[in-house]
């Protein structure tokens, strides 16, 4: 199944993974709660990790340098985000319970990671202005093709999908493989996640798994803010340069 969704609960302290997407994707995924004034130390010798705080406050150290971190919530705020090479380390100390998002993938070339914080990040007003703003969002890019070092095999970025509106929109695809991470405020909402002909119910942690060239869209219902971490992993003979639409919508942008 393409949705996953083992933590609709709630989650616990320490790592809540999410087991199927390494399978599917060859991205680990979990998310991390660190609670108030505690630490926790990342590193992966063999794998590609970004760091993203989804939200809290606290202090990230990373290659002898420190950087302060404060997101009290994503609606508002963008994220700070580390991204590493294989045998680079992270060290968080939070100031608030945190909650943090971490994608990983096997990759054998070494590089310099860094770390972005909110002001590097390139927010898009996307879909103003388009369909009487009915696909209006933010994308926010944290590091792509563009951006990242040529060893790299992630793209990281995040939407924030308006109450009642579409993201995603009009579908595209690609070919190669991604995830989404959702949260929805107020945290008991619900959105639609559409994949190929295949339509999901989107709650509160849900990951949804896109693979096959499929194409995607996705809704928010109507008084809920509904926000998507995408990850995407460069496929091993096309590296990951932007989408493409079904073709019988583009002229609907116009």
């Amino acid at each position: 199944m393409s949705l996953i969704h083992p933590h609709r609960d709630g989650f616990k302290t320490g790592i809540n993974a999410y087991g199927d997407t390494q399978e599917k994707t060859g991205m680990d995924f979990d998310i991390i709660i660190i609670n108030n004034n505690d630490t926790w130390a990342i590193k992966e010798n063999e794998k590609e990790v970004a760091v993203i705080i989804v939200e809290g406050t606290g202090k990230i150290e990373f290659q002898e340098s420190e950087f302060l971190f404060e997101r009290p919530n994503w609606i508002d705020c963008d994220p700070a985000v580390i991204h590493m090479g294989p045998g680079e380390n992270v060290k968080l100390s939070t100031s608030s319970q945190s909650r943090i998002a971490v994608v990983k993938t096997i990759n054998e070339n070494k590089f310099h990671g860094r770390v972005y914080l909110p002001e590097d990040i390139d927010t898009e007003h996307r879909g103003k202005d388009q369909l009487d703003d009915t696909c209006y969002r933010l994308v926010r890019l944290a590091f792509d093709n563009t951006i990242s070092p040529k060893e790299s095999k992630l793209v990281i970025g995040e939407v924030l999908n308006f109450p009642g509106k579409w993201s995603s929109y009009p579908p595209h695809h690609h070919s190669q493989p991604e995830l989404y991470y959702y949260e929805l405020s107020p945290g008991w909402g619900y959105g639609h996640g559409e994949l190929g002909e295949d339509v999901y119910k989107i709650k509160n942690g849900d990951v949804l798994v896109i693979t096959n060239s499929k194409t995607h869209s996705q809704a928010s219902a109507p008084g809920f803010y509904m926000y998507y971490l995408w990850a995407i992993r460069h496929g091993d003979q096309k590296r990951y340069d932007g989408f493409t639409y079904i073709k019988s919508f583009e002229n609907m942008l116009e």
